[in-house]
C-alpha cells in the first residue's frame, strides 16, 4: 500500500473539522494553537487538492458548502475513528472529553435534563456541557449540535431517535381559583373556564389540550382565554400558581406543586394522554466518547426513571 496523505495533509484536514465545527477560522486556531492565517492556508491546501471550494467566506463569517458539508462528515468521522483505535490501543483510559453542545425543551431542560448534568461531569471531569434551552427546533449540521431532546419528534432518515420516556400531562389549578371559579368536571366546562394558553412555536397557534374520553382521544382546541403564552411554556405553570386559571403541562414539572397544594389537578376521569420525548443525534457509524458516553448515561437515566414509575415511587423530577 502507498501513502496516500502526509502529515500537512492530514494535518490540514483536522484543521478543516475544527473550523467547520467552529463556524470560524479564529476559534479553529485557537484550539489548534496555530495563527488564524495557517487555517486559512490548510483550507486553501484541501481546497485546491479536492478542486472544491469546502466554504462560503464573508467578512464575518463562514459557512460549508454542500460539498463542504459532505467531505466534513465524513473526514469528522474518520477523525473519530482514529481516536477510536487509539483509545481501544491504549487500553480505554483516555477519558472521553471535549464541548458536548445539547438543544434541550425548557420544560425537559429545567426538570430533567440540567439536574442531571453534574453527576455526568463528576464520572467524566474532562467533560464541557454547552447547552441551549429553548423550544425552537435546532439545525444539527449549521449549528454543530451533538444532541438534541425533542418533544413529538419526527421521523429523520439522517437522525438516531432514542425514546426517553412518556410525559404524562395534567391539568392544574390553584386552589384560589378553584375557590373562585368552581372545578370543572367535564370537558364541555372548559368553555366557561380560564384556560391558559401556549403558542407552540412550530406553527405559531394554541396548541390543542389532549385527554382520554371513554377510551377514546380526545383533543381540545383553545378556548377564550385573557392568556396566551409564547417561548417558554413555563410561564403557564407560573400563571397557574398566581390563580389565572387551568392548564395543561405534564406532570413531573409540578408534581411538587401537587404534593404540597399549591396547585390541584382536575379533570382526573379524562387524564392519560402523554408526549413521548426523544433523544436524537447524527447517524453515524461510530460516535465521539463524549457523545456515546452521555447517550449512555441519559438511556441509563431513563431506564432507572421507568423502573422507580413501576415500581410506585416517587419520579425525580
Amino acid at each position: 500500500m502507498h501513502r496516500h496523505f502526509d502529515d500537512v495533509l492530514l494535518g490540514s484536514i483536522e484543521l478543516f473539522c475544527l473550523a467547520a465545527e467552529a463556524g470560524s477560522f479564529t476559534a479553529a486556531a485557537n484550539t489548534a494553537g496555530v495563527t488564524p492565517a495557517a487555517v486559512s492556508r490548510s483550507i486553501s491546501r484541501l481546497e485546491k487538492r479536492l478542486g472544491v471550494r469546502l466554504f462560503v467566506r464573508s467578512t464575518r463569517s463562514i459557512r460549508l458548502t454542500e460539498g463542504g458539508r459532505s467531505y466534513f462528515e465524513q473526514c469528522r468521522g474518520a477523525l473519530n475513528q482514529l481516536i477510536e483505535a487509539e483509545r481501544k490501543v491504549t487500553g480505554e483510559q483516555v477519558q472521553p472529553s471535549g464541548t458536548l453542545r445539547i438543544s434541550a425543551p425548557t420544560t425537559y431542560g429545567h426538570y430533567r435534563l440540567l439536574p442531571l448534568l453534574p453527576a455526568l461531569r463528576e464520572r467524566f471531569p474532562l467533560l464541557r456541557f454547552e447547552v441551549q434551552i429553548g423550544n425552537r427546533n435546532i439545525d444539527f449540521h449549521e449549528e454543530n449540535f451533538d444532541v438534541a431532546i425533542r418533544f413529538r419528534a419526527q421521523p429523520d432518515s439522517t437522525m438516531v431517535s432514542r425514546h426517553l420516556e412518556d410525559a404524562e400531562l395534567v391539568v392544574v389549578a390553584s386552589p384560589g381559583y378553584l375557590k373562585r371559579a368552581g372545578r370543572p368536571q367535564a370537558l364541555e366546562d372548559l368553555q366557561q373556564h380560564e384556560c391558559i394558553q401556549f403558542d407552540l412555536p412550530s406553527s405559531g397557534r394554541p396548541i390543542a389540550w389532549l385527554f382520554m374520553d371513554g377510551g377514546r382521544e380526545r383533543e381540545v382546541l383553545a378556548t377564550e382565554s385573557h392568556y396566551l403564552c409564547a417561548e417558554d411554556v413555563l410561564a403557564g405553570v407560573t400563571l397557574a400558581r398566581s390563580g389565572a386559571g387551568l392548564f395543561q403541562t405534564y406532570r413531573f414539572i409540578v408534581e411538587r406543586d401537587l404534593a404540597d397544594g399549591t396547585l390541584v389537578e382536575v379533570l382526573q376521569p379524562f387524564a392519560g394522554r402523554s408526549r413521548p420525548v426523544s433523544l436524537m443525534y447524527p447517524h453515524g457509524r461510530l460516535l465521539p466518547s463524549r457523545v456515546r458516553v452521555f447517550v449512555d448515561f441519559l438511556m441509563e437515566q431513563a431506564a432507572a426513571l421507568a423502573s422507580a414509575r413501576g415500581a410506585g415511587k416517587p419520579a425525580r423530577g
